[in-house]
C-alpha cells in the first residue's frame, strides 16, 4: 500500500509548511491598505448622567 510509505508525504508536508510560514506571511504583510487610518483628536466627549424615568 503506497499510502503507508511516509517518505514522499513527509517531505511534501515539511515543504508546504515551510512555504506557509516563510513566503506567504511576508507577501501578505507587504500589502498596504489604500485607506490608512487617520488620527482623530483625543478630546474626550462630555457625558451627562442618565436619569431613569422609572425610579
Amino acid at each position: 500500500m503506497p499510502q503507508l510509505n511516509p517518505a514522499p508525504w513527509l517531505a511534501i508536508l515539511v515543504f508546504s509548511w515551510l512555504v506557509f510560514l516563510t513566503i506567504i506571511p511576508t507577501k501578505v504583510m507587504n500589502h498596504t491598505s489604500p485607506n490608512e487610518p487617520a488620527l482623530l483628536d483625543s478630546e474626550k466627549h462630555k457625558t451627562e448622567p442618565w436619569d431613569w424615568p422609572w425610579q
